[in-house]
């Protein structure tokens, strides 16, 4: 037989009883499907009994090194060989049956979840425990901005790709919502179906949200950090609709400039679209280029093809394209590199540069960046790195071939000119 194309990973601490119902249910969902798979059970140190239903059931047991639910995912990630991986509880209240519901959902995102409180989903849990699950999914939700109602439900299909050198810090049962939310943060796509969640058949649940609640506490302070900085994918596409009203009046002015000045000329390169809601507003024929994968898995759901490249080295020919668009990026590459050549090169004969980046000769923008670098310290003004002037920039281009048609500004501070290439 070939490569597995699933991995089903089950942490399993003390549950011997719940497996030997559990795997012989699970390997016939699993032939009735067709699907090409394995099982992998997690455990720390198994005793007799959990030794003697692997062992009846033939399927693989990987011993944990790290301690915890988060250790135990860690350790199954690491051992599983398939495409997809599907991760479910060993105490039956994730039913076998499901599964072939979530596999049959593969193609409708890289991630899967099964969850309880989406239409058509139920949680068949003590009363106590309910309300605790969703005020902390609730917490999540709201306050990492996240679209998705049940990050904390451990019954899920995704790509194998998406865990690969994810760095999962979490010990404990956060674990479940930092993989979900780290997922989001490096763009891919993530959806919810419904599914009914029934109550264990033997033993005692493990997971007691009071008990970790201080790790609960940290892992949300540490995704916080990351969704409101510039390493989460759809930082910028968050932006435009921030709840901080200076950043989100600056998104949406940026965005009706550069709307303006390009309308008419025809096909765009955006270079260094990151994902910014400009490129939604390309025209039919444009292209959308950075050097991030996880920033263009957001932008290609805009409907424009997505090039991963460089501004350093455009992997594209002379003259070929009659408007190109460089928002916010200059500033974060060195002056030595050739970039605005490249930009130069790339353009039609007669066609438009915009470029955007902060003037630097303008007091309002230095304010305005030093206050950010204090407020956020993990978004962009850290990174500017060549800082030009409306004079510099003007300068820069006319040598290179390109009159300066237009200045418009965004509260004073970043300056958006047009170029027209002789």
């Amino acid at each position: 037989m070939g490569s597995p194309q699933l991995s089903v990973v089950i942490p399993a601490h003390e549950e011997a009883d719940n497996l030997a119902i559990l795997l012989p249910m699970l390997r016939e969902e699993l032939q009735r499907i067709s699907v090409p798979s394995e099982i992998v059970v997690v455990c720390r140190e198994p005793d007799p009994r959990t030794w003697s239903v692997i062992e009846n059931n033939r399927v693989k047991l990987v011993k944990q090194e790290r301690p915890g639910y988060g250790g135990a995912l860690q350790a199954g990630f690491a051992e599983a060989a398939g495409e997809w991986i599907l991760t479910m509880d060993a105490d039956l209240s994730h039913r076998p049956t499901f599964v072939g519901d979530l596999w049959r959902q593969r193609d409708a995102a890289d991630f899967i979840i099964a969850s309880r409180y989406v239409e058509g989903g139920s949680a068949d849990m003590p009363r106590d425990r309910y309300l605790m699950s969703r005020v902390l999914n609730e917490s999540f939700r709201s306050g990492l901005a996240l679209d998705l109602r049940d990050l904390s439900s451990g019954f899920r299909l995704f790509r194998r790709r998406i865990v690969d050198g994810m760095p999962i810090s979490a010990s404990h049962f956060a674990a479940v919502q930092e993989i979900v939310v780290r997922a989001v943060a490096d763009g891919w796509t993530v959806t919810e179906v419904p599914f009914s969640y029934a109550p264990r058949e033997h033993g005692d649940s493990k997971a007691r949200a009071l008990n970790f609640g201080p790790e609960y506490l940290r892992t949300f302070g540490s995704l916080w950090k990351l969704r409101n900085s510039v390493a989460s994918a759809d930082y910028d596409y968050r932006a435009h609709d921030s709840r901080i009203p200076l950043q989100r009046y600056w998104q949406r002015t940026r965005l009706r400039h550069v709307i303006d000045l390009i309308a008419g000329e025809g096909p765009v390169l955006d270079v260094g679209c990151g994902s910014s809601k400009i490129v939604a507003a390309l025209p039919a024929g444009s292209i959308a280029l950075d050097l991030l994968p996880k920033k263009l898995r957001v932008a290609r759901r805009m409907g424009i093809p997505v090039v991963t490249g460089t501004i350093a080295a455009l992997p594209f020919r002379d003259g070929a394209f009659p408007c190109v668009v460089c928002s916010e990026v200059v500033e974060h590459v060195p002056y030595e590199w050739p970039s605005l050549d490249e930009l130069a090169r790339v353009i039609a004969p007669g066609g438009r540069l915009v470029l955007g980046t902060p003037d630097y000769a303008r007091w309002e923008w230095n304010v305005l960046e030093w206050a950010y670098g204090k407020a956020a310290p993990n978004a962009y003004a850290d990174e500017h790195i060549t800082h030009y002037t409306h004079a510099s920039l003007v300068a820069e281009m006319e040598r290179r071939g390109m009159r300066h048609e237009e200045t418009r500004y965004v509260g004073r501070g970043e300056m958006i000119l047009a170029f027209r290439k002789a």
